[in-house]
């Protein structure tokens, strides 16, 4: 049987152990015998293990909580300890108005490891993907320093950002996106089901077909016979595409590629590390030390290639290289960022530089997607008109050939 105590050390300290034994009265005993002073022992909670919950609700397909319903919790977390709520208390008003069936499995382990004696931030941390990095270190800062409450309102202020910066991404992207969807579709009926119809319009008149006739038609007449296996080919190329994206060699390539794409890489680059530079500052700003405050905000950062050019800096500054130093090493960050760092080191507020340089690396990253956005609306309309237009001219080619002849 598992029991977590609460005892007093010889030396004044109080302690929370973990510890088997057959019975309570054979524990206490055996701790006296220790020299502690037992103040109370209680059986811990039948707490299941991490993969086989992970099993039964299904979350082995499910990498993360959404980050709304994250957000949506921590400010019902921080309000609740606003008004003074105990936290064991709070989190079970929350698990009964908690509707999401996943995040409601979930919270009831962190409720039963919490009751049993585990720190809020270590009953959260076992459930590693599930949540971002920086929730539980986080909630190890307010731990820390005793202000769990104005910590979490940080990590709030932090999600509000991310989410707004996904947002706009997002919405710059639908119509460029819906535009090239309906396009390659329209492409694709002409040359799968219309364009090979004209073939029996040509047989029947005996016509001698131009050069370019000839190759859309060959293509399209391809396409038409051969469309499952092509089909099936692309379905079983996309499973091993993402299977091989899932692995760290994959990931790392994807991600670097991505980084050379003309026009979005330098916008991806620049989202990247102010996403790093958000969470240092959310953390620092919590009271977390560099250091350990390093290693969780690169463990955030989403871009593969970024992350492995800044970790080396973890290491850089446990050695006692200043930090605009070590980041300057990396190659990854821009001259005005590092000046900003060294002058947040310089002065004492480094979270808050580092919060100005995520501010205006996100000025730039709207910035550039719009201008992006402006041009990608015209060349894709110049891109698909000169495609229908090489279509239909190949189509009636024949017939204008034809027409001149008998004129």
């Amino acid at each position: 049987m598992e029991f977590v105590c609460h005892v007093g050390t010889p030396d004044g300290r109080v302690e929370r152990l973990s510890r088997a034994a057959r019975d309570e009265r054979l524990l206490r005993d055996e701790l006296e015998r220790e020299g502690l002073h037992v103040f109370g022992i209680e059986r811990a909670a039948a707490l299941p293990s991490l993969r086989g919950l992970l099993g039964t609700l299904g979350l082995a397909r499910r990498r993360k909580i959404p980050l709304k319903t994250l957000l949506v919790f921590s400010q019902e977390m921080a309000a609740l300890l606003r008004a003074g709520l105990p936290l064991l208390q709070g989190l079970n008003l929350m698990l009964e108005r908690m509707k999401e069936p996943v995040f409601r499995e979930v919270l009831t382990e962190v409720r039963d490891r919490v009751k049993s004696g585990v720190e809020l931030s270590d009953a959260f941390a076992e459930f590693g993907d599930l949540f971002p990095p920086l929730f539980a270190s986080t909630l190890k800062a307010g731990e820390r320093t005793g202000e769990l409450e104005q910590v979490i309102r940080r990590f709030i202020r932090y999600l509000r950002l991310v989410l707004e910066a996904r947002k706009r991404v997002f919405s710059a992207l639908v119509y460029p996106a819906v535009l090239i969807g309906l396009s390659i579709t329209m492409l694709f009926v002409m040359g799968v089901f219309v364009v090979p119809r004209f073939t029996i319009f040509y047989d029947a008149m005996d016509l001698e077909l131009p050069f370019l006739t000839r190759m859309v038609v060959g293509v399209s007449t391809f396409l038409r016979d051969n469309l499952l296996p092509i089909a099936a080919g692309a379905v079983i190329a996309s499973v091993f595409w993402s299977r091989w994206k899932r692995t760290g060699s994959g990931r790392l390539a994807v991600d670097g590629a991505r980084l050379r794409v003309p026009f979005l890489g330098p916008v991806l680059h620049r989202f990247a590390v102010s996403e790093f530079c958000r969470s240092l500052s959310t953390l620092l700003s919590g009271g977390l030390p560099l250091v350990p405050a390093l290693e969780i905000s690169t463990r955030a950062v989403g871009n593969t290639w970024i992350r492995a050019k800044v970790e080396p800096t973890v290491q850089l500054v446990r050695e006692g290289q200043a930090f605009h130093s070590a980041l300057e090493t990396t190659g990854v960050f821009e001259p005005f960022a590092v000046d900003m760092v060294k002058v947040g080191e310089a002065t004492g507020a480094l979270d808050q530089m580092l919060s100005s340089v995520s501010d205006l690396l996100d000025e730039e990253v709207e910035t550039r997607m719009q201008r992006i956005l402006s041009l990608i609306e015209p060349l894709m309309l110049i891109i698909m008109g000169t495609l229908v237009a090489i279509l239909l001219i190949a189509v009636y080619l024949p017939m204008f050939s034809a027409l001149g002849r008998v004129q």
